[in-house]
């Protein structure tokens, strides 16, 4: 080999064992080993930084911001709660989560539905009590094994058959016969999941927070007429099991209730009061058909999206002292209404604008963001905060969201648009429709994931450019001594590694070539070769860079380099044996 392939293993080698050894931010590491062969000569400039400009790392930019629209609309809440329901156990959560996630993968694009699925498990796993960590890497590998499937279920399945009617126009696929080998491949990883989860996984992070010492709130909200809510029981509308909150009394007519039962049946009007920590009252205000008195007063409409929710602490000084919030005008005299009020845990069981303001309450308030700019430094209060997240949800645009993606699907299913003008045209069809604002948008947007991406491409650049990949396929694919089926585990190994330094397009076009010259001087059909070659290049379990699904959920799962290889040596392994097994069979040499 040339030195410049030298240089390009050691380099990517130092990458993994650093990845792998250490707790440093993969992007980090990562732009470290693409400026080292820059440096060195391997890339050029251009070359470099060809993956900033890449096709499917700018997708995945785009297709945050659609997720972001799903999310802001509240299509994501409305998922979480209906979709994937309330499971018993993190394996049966897991089951729930990845068989779906299989199945959408298989006639869409992998990407957009892990991107659309992240924001909906991170509440979900909230709302249940169970760990993130347990749950992305399910999702991802669902993603990713669904999408072997069917013929249309990842770019590089419709690529490889190109290539293959190529060779012979009668070696076309049709758009299920992947499903043979597909099918008992994606069984087998969502039941491998369940079943070694609880040791392969990781348990990162506490499940609930410390509720005895965290600060509770007394809130008070209303149930809209003629809403989702109107009508459900309490175990119905998902308000009985709400993490950090719990649901004191309701009051109907002039009556209050208390030691609410799940059984009791809501109506319109009904005014529920709850005790909880912010976190889950910001969940709460984003349940569709509940609102607060403040927006009840403003003809029951929503909030603007440019309001959020403020924490403020009452100073000594405040002209408002011994009044209630109703006597003391509130809203008039600070443009902000009060949703919420802590007391030095005390449960102050009646309507918000009934509470005499004391010094040292803590009131979480819904305004605008000059509230902030205005009060973070007069005497009225001693503390003001913004609550992340808190944004109003935009449910009045959830059917102009799901429209938007479906026209998304659509378009790049049936071969209309790529991905790419897809994910651009509907990232900006939210924004101008308003399913979220532009502010927002640029927020939702994951950087550090998009920065691994551009590095991985470089790497694979060099990677394909030294001839390294070429060489490494010609040593393991070498001499005419293997037998057919010796030739198919060799073909999926080599594969299988390669996919996991550079792309799986890229690693299944460089060995395509191979696995025809291997075909050729055996005298064996090409078919089972490329059936193998597609469900190995998809094989992307063992890196977070290997495939961006894996990318997406690295962040949020709070995962290291190691996570991917302890759960995704095995399943490669496993994926391979069944390839190997089935393929064969159903495809005769």
């Amino acid at each position: 080999m040339a030195l410049e392939a030298w240089i390009t293993l050691w380099v990517i080698g130092l990458c993994f064992s650093v990845l792998i050894l250490t707790r440093f931010a993969p992007d980090i590491i990562l732009m470290g080993g693409v400026t080292l062969l820059l440096s060195f000569g391997v890339l050029t400039n251009q070359e470099a930084i060809s993956g900033f400009a890449n096709e499917g790392m700018v997708t995945v930019g785009a297709l945050f911001i659609v997720a972001n629209g799903l999310n802001e609309t509240g299509v994501v809440q409305w998922m979480s709660r209906n979709l994937l329901g309330r499971p018993g156990s993190t394996a049966g959560a897991q089951l729930r989560l990845m068989f779906p996630a299989a199945l959408l993968s298989a006639f869409i694009n992998n990407t957009p539905v892990v991107a659309m699925l992240v924001p909906a498990v991170i509440t979900w796993a909230k709302h249940n009590k169970l760990q993130v960590s347990r749950l992305m890497i399910p999702l991802s590998y669902a993603a990713i094994i669904g999408g072997c499937c069917t013929l249309i279920g990842t770019s590089t399945n419709l690529i490889i058959n190109s290539m293959l009617i190529g060779q012979n126009q009668a070696l076309g696929l049709e758009m299920f016969d992947l499903a043979w080998v597909g099918i008992p491949c994606a069984a087998a990883v969502i039941g491998f999941v369940a079943l070694t989860g609880p040791w392969l996984l990781p348990k990162r992070g506490a499940m609930q927070l410390d509720l005895d010492n965290a600060r509770k709130y007394t809130v008070e909200m209303i149930v809209q007429p003629q809403t989702d809510l109107d009508g459900k029981t309490i175990e119905q509308a998902g308000l009985r099991h709400l993490h950090g909150l719990y649901l004191v009394s309701i009051e109907r007519g002039g009556h209050t209730i208390h030691a609410v039962g799940p059984e009791e049946i809501l109506s319109g009007h009904d005014r529920l009061f709850f005790v909880g920590i912010v976190d889950s009252i910001v969940d709460l205000k984003k349940i569709r058909g509940l609102i607060t008195p403040e927006e009840e007063k403003l003809n029951h409409q929503p909030v603007k999206g440019s309001r959020s929710l403020v924490e403020v602490v009452v100073s000594p000084s405040c002209p408002l002292l011994g009044k209630s919030i109703r006597e003391g005008r509130f809203r008039s005299y600070y443009n902000a209404g009060v949703i919420a009020v802590a007391r030095n845990g005390a449960h102050l069981n009646m309507k918000i604008g009934n509470i005499v303001l004391h010094p040292g309450d803590t009131l979480l308030l819904d305004t605008t963001d000059h509230f902030l700019l205005q009060q973070r430094y007069t005497t009225d209060f001693l503390l003001v905060s913004a609550v992340e997240n808190s944004q109003a949800l935009r449910h009045n645009r959830s059917i102009i969201a799901i429209l938007i993606l479906l026209g998304m699907v659509i378009s790049v299913t049936s071969n209309g648009l790529s991905m790419l003008n897809a994910a651009l045209l509907a990232a900006g069809a939210m924004i101008i429709t308003r399913c979220t604002s532009a502010v927002i948008a640029r927020k939702s947007i994951d950087w550090h994931v998009l920065v691994v991406i551009a590095a991985s491409i470089a790497l694979g650049r060099a990677v394909e450019k030294t001839g390294l990949a070429t060489r490494a396929a010609e040593l393991f694919l070498s001499g005419t001594h293997l037998s057919s089926t010796e030739i198919l585990i060799s073909l999926f190994i080599f594969t299988a590694l390669l996919t996991s330094v550079i792309s799986n397009t890229a690693a299944a076009v460089l060995v395509f070539p191979i696995a025809v010259a291997a075909s050729n001087t055996l005298g064996i059909s090409l078919t089972p070769l490329a059936i193998t070659l597609m469900i190995a290049a998809s094989a992307s379990f063992a890196t977070p860079i290997g495939y961006q699904t894996n990318l997406i959920v690295y962040g949020p799962g709070g995962y290291r380099f190691l996570d991917y290889l302890r759960i995704g040596i095995p399943i490669t392994l496993l994926v391979g044996l069944i390839t190997v097994s089935i393929v064969p069979m159903i495809w005769p040499f």
